[in-house]
């Protein structure tokens, strides 16, 4: 029996199609306002109008029957246009998705029947988003741990190396990742950031036993590549503290634990004291267009994660193998 209750809730959606080398079948949705309804007599119609610029290889998709309904029916040329209907289809990777080499590094930390947690690489995307769909850590595992019905449990960004969390099973999938959502997951993450000038903020904000709590209010804008600080209730928290010192180099090594989970949370708050992380495409200044360069990955390592199962109650931690380049060999880690 599991020590608390674990919220079950609705049994996941399947699609109609399976995953199928990794991916998850596209689902459209069909249009109810009275313009479409009036303009497509048939669903074939709508999909060869809405995607004229892939026309040819949707045709050839009807053709083999490879586009389905939601109930699972395939469709084809006399298939009725029904509003709000679903349709299921496999799109094509694009062509020209960048390489990530990266992926040979991916090490599994762990796996059972409701778990597979990884060490995943830098410039490694979690799940399938822009420029990257087959070269990422959900689609890898899928395809080559032959686990169809693997998803994230939380996100690491691309440039973040560490530790990942699936779920196998869709049965585990809600408990696990109520988990997440309920901020009661301890992660600990190190950096390698700029050591804080003397009388400036950041070195007044962590003080004499270099610790720091960072609130702010963290809001990412569809379409707008960084996320920002905008004036308002905090939604965003992370602890900070400097563990160690190469005052040679004037970099720190840096502790932090975010205790909720927003986008580029830990790069944003450290870039915020002005202490941004060693190789951030993003802070101080934007150069997303960069090209990955192996030898300077962003300088940001998920170095533990503990959570409570929420099937037996055990408290459950994993740790990465990893180290971050550019700290010194032999220099003194933070506290576990």
């Amino acid at each position: 029996m599991p020590a608390h209750p674990v919220r079950r809730g609705p049994a996941p959606h399947r699609p109609p199609l399976p995953v199928r080398d990794g991916l998850n079948p596209t689902r459209l949705v069909l249009p109810h306002d009275a313009a479409s309804v009036a303009r497509y007599p048939t669903a074939a119609a709508y999909l060869l109008h809405r995607f004229a610029h892939e026309a040819e290889p949707l045709r050839a998709k009807l053709a083999a029957g490879e586009i389905v309904t939601g109930a699972g029916a395939v469709v084809d040329g006399l298939t009725p246009y029904e509003p709000r209907g679903f349709l299921y289809l496999y799109r094509d990777p694009p062509a020209d998705e960048p390489a990530a080499p990266a992926l040979a590094e991916l090490e599994v930390l762990h796996r059972d029947d409701d778990l597979l947690v990884v060490d995943k690489p830098h410039h490694v995307a979690t799940m399938p988003r822009g420029r990257w769909v087959t070269q990422t850590a959900l689609v890898h595992l899928r395809a080559t741990l032959d686990l169809p019905d693997l998803v994230p449990a939380h996100r690491l960004d691309r440039p973040t190396a560490g530790v990942l969390v699936f779920t196998v099973r869709p049965q585990a999938r809600g408990p696990y990742q109520t988990t997440f959502q309920d901020r009661t997951v301890r992660k600990v993450y190190e950096a390698v950031a700029p050591l804080p000038l003397p009388g400036s903020r950041a070195a007044g904000l962590l003080g004499a036993d270099g610790t720091t709590t960072v609130r702010s209010r963290i809001v990412k804008h569809r379409g707008v590549v960084r996320a920002v600080e905008e004036p308002g209730e905090p939604n965003a928290e992370s602890r900070v503290a400097l563990v160690a010192r190469d005052e040679a180099r004037g970099l720190g090594l840096y502790r932090l634990e975010p205790h909720t989970g927003k986008t580029h949370q830990l790069r944003l708050h450290l870039a915020s004291l002005g202490l941004p992380i060693l190789h951030d495409p993003f802070w101080p200044e934007l150069r997303d267009d960069a090209p990955d360069d192996p030898a300077r990955p962003l300088q940001l390592l998920s170095r533990s994660l503990e959570l409570d199962d929420p099937f037996t109650g055990e408290r459950r931690r994993f740790v990465s193998r990893r180290t971050l380049a550019e700290w010194p060999a032999g220099a003194p880690a933070p506290g576990r």
